[in-house]
């Protein structure tokens, strides 16, 4: 046994898991093409992804897959070079994510909902050789090319779906060189070019994050990775393979989605629902009810709206089925948590994670002890330490505050284009955190506080200098802070403090007006507060928490 093995088996956490679980996963030596097509195999004729009420078995699933990724390398695509999905939950994203991996590409995937100048500059850094997207994305997407390197962009909507079922094989077809649409990939190719040998060391995916700085950096997730995680979290939820439906609301461009939805419904042979609109509650409720979905992770937002609706409290809707929800990317608030398991009869259980170890490293108890407030335990083969906040190193008794740093198989290979950040972030195969946290004696973890200001509205990250710069552009605002504040629905909300130019005026909802021709939706403002001046540091940076410390909590909803 390693010095490494040997000090994680002597974590407090460790009895605190549940009796199936054991300290120590072994993890296949695989990729996750191969994690799904290993199900496809052993299910070909069950129902892989569906979405309403259309269904696609795992079988025909793969022949997509299997086709697109052939007709990427036919086309040029080389292993290591990044694909861009701009995709909703649709079956498109499914087929083309695993295409991508098969043909030995990168996964970038984007939020549909962005605007062109969010666009940008994730466009710039990873320089994606295709993109996937919908239709309405290819004029934004076209307006970013540079001539000497022009987008090569393939799409697809969502009237398109229906289309996929009825595709029929034409064999001998070749593919267009200069291919436009999504029904193009994912015809049968004439040369059948070799597949690369994609290793489990391999880069899959780009996921985004503001790591320690706040500025977007690409978070390098390998195969083994979001493998590790996947079988950690089916042996901490005890998944049956074979057995459980998946409900996918949270977004499969995030990894959160890719690992905990989309990669575990292949891992374990599940049905997965795809729910393309996070806001209709009426049909998650309705998805649940008819498809029987066991296994939902989410966020607080998506829990707190199903409490809220009026047919789940007048009892009209029969949401036994689930039977363990993971809730993360937010704090879960105690009253959320005990109203959905009171009305569901399911487990509703917080964790935690980053994007910089796809996805999470600590969970509460599936059976066990689960405390309110808590981010719960350390996952099996993860290793924690609470250090000093300022240098790094010393260790903190239990009880006390101090930056949470971590090791696991799950953690990234680094920031693309970054070295920096990577010796901030990775030090001595460390990952620091930048989350402020205690531990207890039984080794449940609590977020104290957050050494980032990131601010997170409903699982979606917010950072207040982005905000700040499209206020600052408006040409009556002299200058502008933004923070966050708890709130009990989407866990945060944004608040923007302004001040405006000398004898300039603004109304607040021209500052919103401003903001929503070039922010996606949940990084908009809740409330503009106008301030004549904001208080500062001895060297003029402005001091946030104050603005926050003072901000009006009479009613915080």
């Amino acid at each position: 046994m390693t010095k490494d093995r040997q000090i994680i088996t002597s974590r407090p956490w460790l009895k605190s898991y549940d009796p199936h679980v054991p300290s120590e996963i072994e993890y296949p030596k695989t990729n996750l093409a191969a994690l799904f097509y290993t199900a496809a195999e052993k299910y070909p004729e069950k129902t892989f992804i569906s979405i309403n009420n259309l269904n696609f078995s795992f079988g025909k699933t793969c022949e997509y897959v299997e086709n697109m990724a052939r007709n990427l390398i036919f086309l040029g695509l080389k292993k290591g070079e990044r694909v861009a999905l701009i995709l909703p939950n649709i079956p498109q994203f499914v087929i083309a994510y695993f295409a991508v991996l098969k043909a030995g590409g990168i996964v970038v995937a984007m939020n549909p909902n962005y605007k062109q100048n969010e666009y940008k500059f994730l466009f710039e850094d990873s320089e994606p050789k295709y993109t996937i997207c919908l239709d309405k994305h290819r004029e934004i997407i076209k307006d970013l090319e540079k001539n000497e390197k022009p987008i090569q962009v393939i799409e697809t909507s969502m009237s398109e779906i229906p289309n996929l079922l009825k595709f029929s094989k034409r064999e001998g077809v070749k593919i267009n060189q200069d291919p436009k649409s999504f029904l193009d990939l994912i015809e049968p190719v004439l040369k059948i070019p070799d597949f690369p040998n994609v290793e489990p060391d391999d880069a899959a995916v780009f996921q985004y994050s503001g790591g320690t700085t706040g500025v977007p950096k690409a978070a390098i997730g390998m195969h083994k990775n979001l493998i590790a995680n996947v079988h950690q979290f089916q042996t901490w939820c005890d998944l049956k393979a074979g057995r459980e439906t998946i409900l996918a609301v949270i977004p499969l461009y995030h990894v959160y989605g890719m690992v905990l939805a989309l990669a575990m419904s292949a891992a374990v042979g599940a049905k997965l629902i795809l729910i393309d609109d996070p806001k209709n509650i009426d049909q998650i409720l309705e998805e649940i009810e008819k498809q029987k979905v066991t296994f939902f992770p989410g966020v607080p937002a998506i829990y707190y709206a199903i409490n809220q609706n009026n047919k789940v409290k007048d009892g009209m809707c029969n949401l036994s089925s689930v039977k363990a929800c993971i809730s993360g990317s937010a704090t879960l608030h105690s009253q959320i948590k005990e109203e959905f398991e009171r009305l569901t009869g399911g487990r509703l259980i917080e964790g935690y994670g980053l994007s910089e170890a796809p996805t999470a490293t600590h969970c509460n108890p599936f059976y066990g002890k689960n405390i309110t407030g808590s981010i719960g335990l350390p996952l099996p083969g993860v290793d924690c330490r609470v250090v000093d906040i300022d240098d790094g190193q010393s260790e903190k008794k239990i009880g006390e505050a101090g930056e949470l740093i971590l090791k696991g198989p799950q953690v990234m290979k680094g920031y693309q284009n970054n070295p920096e950040e990577n010796k901030v972030a990775l030090r001595d195969r460390w990952l620091f955190t930048g989350d402020v946290v205690r531990m207890d004696e039984e080794g449940f973890f609590y977020i104290v506080d957050r050494k980032k200001s990131l601010i997170k509205v409903g699982g979606f990250q917010v950072w207040p200098s982005e905000i700040e710069g499209i206020l600052n552009s408006h040409p009556f605002i002299q200058e502008s802070a933004v923070g966050g504040i708890p709130d009990l629905e989407k866990g945060e909300k944004v608040i923007a403090w302004v001040v405006l130019k000398p004898h300039k005026k603004l109304e607040e909802d021209e500052i919103i007006q401003w903001c929503e021709n070039q922010l996606v939706f949940y990084k908009l403002p809740a409330e503009i507060i106008f301030v004549e001046k904001f208080p500062r540091t001895g060297v003029g940076k402005i001091l946030r928490r104050e603005l926050i410390a003072g901000y009006d909590k009479k009613d915080p909803n």
